[in-house]
């Protein structure tokens, strides 16, 4: 019988160990997707930050959701380094020790500001008909759950961050699991909401708009990520393996946590390329544009909205400034 030279542990907290180092695994790769995401979606954002302030407001917004990323990251790799290095016979364990309201912190952040992300989302397909009344209407009940989960969600990191308690400790996890519930419960009704918009538009989308057009805005990989259905998987798997205390909720809680920022970059690119759903979207009359990437972006054909220079005849040769000119008019006649 071969030698054992592993911890001096009970079997739950090795598997929970084994858990913890994976969980911060995926978070190190989701984080870099996400700064790869950022860098472009700050790109196109910041070239259009004079044609809309919104613009701005996304820019700041994803930033300032990086930056809070940014410190959850380093936060989990301290963590570890804190519990299985420094301090790896710490009595009672070292994820009671008063490092971790900083994870908890940033990570409540993150979720709940994400979770707004998608309420807007949400209110601006369901506003896209013209009836805003029906949109404010329709979100009011998640509006509801998301200020209960920020109330559960503060209750949790304030809990969980006492010297003597962890997120696994009784009354935190009870918090835990209720405030993750809320959030998700939310996000899940937000998501069939946005879904089931979307499939209605459908018939007045195939009717109005040219075909490849239409699918753009109806396609699944559009259905998927302006929903952000993509966290809401990982997070049911989460909430589950969380109530039953299964130590695989560290690895879905590092994937959840990776895919819901991943998903709210991706909807933000969308916006910043003019492809995503606006409030007007059903009420302007479009053409189809092809442009040499193969992209498909729908133009207002509103006379007074845009401008459209002639393209010059195939013999013609610009000069610099010309070319600039006629640059800065095509860039006009996109929708942001």
């Amino acid at each position: 019988m071969s030698s054992y030279y592993g911890p001096d542990e009970s079997a739950s907290d090795i598997q929970y160990e084994r858990n913890f180092i994976a969980g911060d695994v995926i978070v190190g790769t989701a984080y870099g997707i996400q700064l790869t995401l950022w860098a472009n979606c700050a790109l196109f954002l910041w070239k259009r930050r004079k044609h809309s302030r919104l613009s701005m407001l996304l820019l700041i917004y994803m930033t300032t959701m990086l930056l809070i990323e940014s410190l959850f990251v380093a936060v989990e790799a301290r963590t570890l380094q804190f519990i299985y290095i420094d301090n790896r016979n710490y009595p009672g364990g070292a994820m009671t020790a008063a490092i971790n309201v900083i994870f908890y912190a940033t990570f409540f952040l993150l979720t709940f500001l994400s979770d707004l992300l998608v309420l807007w989302r949400c209110w601006v397909i369901w506003a896209a008909s013209g009836q805003r009344n029906l949109a404010w209407a329709v979100i009011t009940f998640p509006i509801i759950l998301l200020a209960a989960s920020f109330a559960m969600g503060t209750l949790w990191t304030l809990e969980s961050s006492h010297p003597d308690l962890s997120m696994y400790s009784a009354l935190p996890q009870a918090y835990g699991t209720a405030y993750y519930a809320l959030s998700l419960g939310s996000n899940i009704i937000l998501t069939l909401l946005i879904i089931g918009r979307l499939v209605t538009y459908r018939r007045t989308l195939l009717e109005n708009f040219p075909a490849e057009l239409a699918s753009h805005y109806i396609s699944l990989a559009t259905v998927i990520i302006e929903s952000a259905a993509l966290y809401t998987i990982f997070a049911v798997l989460f909430l589950i393996t969380y109530a039953l205390n299964n130590p695989t909720n560290q690895v879905w809680l590092a994937v959840a946590s990776g895919c819901q920022q991943i998903a709210n970059l991706l909807i933000i690119y969308r916006l910043a390329d003019g492809s995503a759903w606006r409030q007007d979207t059903l009420s302007i009359k479009t053409s189809a544009i092809h442009f040499s990437g193969g992209s498909v972006r729908p133009l207002s054909t509103n006379i007074n909205s845009f401008h459209i220079a002639t393209p010059p005849a195939p013999t013609e040769r610009l000069g610099p400034d010309r070319e600039a000119k006629v640059e800065a008019r095509r860039y006009s006649a996109e929708v942001v």
